[in-house]
């Protein structure tokens, strides 16, 4: 959605003073739609913490907006020999008006999933969102993970001299490709995958940019992944960490897990060949989350 953004530019001159309105046509774009599907599963609790955060994309200098969705439901499908049957589905609410988070009813009657029902790995769940007159779905499955065996504070610097480094040890499950993201607190991410210690116990450093003031809490987690969502978090934190100047925009749009459907006979074919710029952004993914503390010294 194209936008004029009204800039008012004060001219110093030498031999006059003036204020003239300058009228910028900034790139945009009809809004897409934004879903905010990562489910962290903690086993230890009895339900999923299911909570959809769905918002569309805006122009610069404005706020995300959230949007209200039409419907918005996870189907529960079993896989036997091949073929998917319905065991339920999960009807979602916005229980905050406004607020464009969805979560299980548990007024009418009690959506919420037992975290137990996780174990059968033969379960599908797909996300089926109806919003302003198109449909869209995403497909995951649960990934579990491995526990952080041990997280201390290491020595090491990296340039400035002044970064934090925290020492990170797991041990990777044999006989079996796994990826993994690591969430170190204050929006920072790092994923990793266990092709040259499959099996194997691990040890890395992550170094915070900064120095951490002594008797700082971190959280720090690790979270199970498939392929496609370890490729994905992969490109989001590449681009995040590039500097884009003011008026610039990351040079690739990342496409997540959600497609739109509308019009489509056959769900099962998800790649939008024939409608190559309909899709929305955003992910869905249910993964298993392990969390440990940290207290810097």
């Amino acid at each position: 959605m194209d936008r004029f953004i009204v800039l008012g530019v004060l001219f110093m001159c030498i031999s006059f003073g003036c204020e003239d309105v300058i009228e910028v046509e900034a790139p945009g774009e009809a809004p897409r739609l934004i879903v905010d599907g990562l489910i962290r599963v903690d086993t230890t609790q009895t339900y999923l913490p299911i909570q959809i955060k769905v918002t569309e994309t805006n122009s610069f200098f404005e706020e995300i907006p959230v949007t209200e969705l039409e419907r918005i439901v996870i189907l529960v499908q079993e896989e036997e020999d091949g073929i998917f049957g319905p065991t339920g589905d999960v009807i979602l609410k916005e229980f905050i008006p406004g607020s464009g988070i969805y979560e299980p009813d548990t007024v009418n009657v009690d959506e919420r999933v037992p975290t137990a029902a996780i174990e059968n790995d033969k379960l599908l769940y797909s996300l089926i969102i109806e919003h302003k007159g198109r449909k869209y779905i995403a497909q995951t499955r649960y990934v579990p993970t491995v526990p952080i065996e041990k997280l201390e504070q290491g020595t090491g610097t990296l340039f400035e001299g002044d970064e934090t480094e925290v020492l990170v040890t797991f041990t990777d499950i044999p006989d079996r490709k796994d990826y993994y993201l690591f969430d170190f607190d204050f929006n920072e991410y790092l994923v990793t995958e266990d092709e040259f210690y499959q099996g194997q116990q691990f040890q890395f450093s992550y170094f915070y940019d900064r120095e951490l003031a002594p008797g700082s809490e971190i959280e720090v987690s690790i979270m199970g992944a498939d392929q496609e969502f370890f490729n994905y978090m992969a490109r989001i934190i590449e681009q995040t960490e590039e500097n884009f100047g003011f008026f610039e925009t990351p040079r690739a749009t990342v496409r997540g897990n959600v497609f739109d459907i509308t019009g489509l006979d056959n769900i099962n074919v998800l790649d939008n060949t024939d409608r190559p710029d309909d899709f929305p952004l955003g992910y869905f993914a249910i993964v298993q989350e392990i969390k440990d503390t940290l207290i810097i010294e």
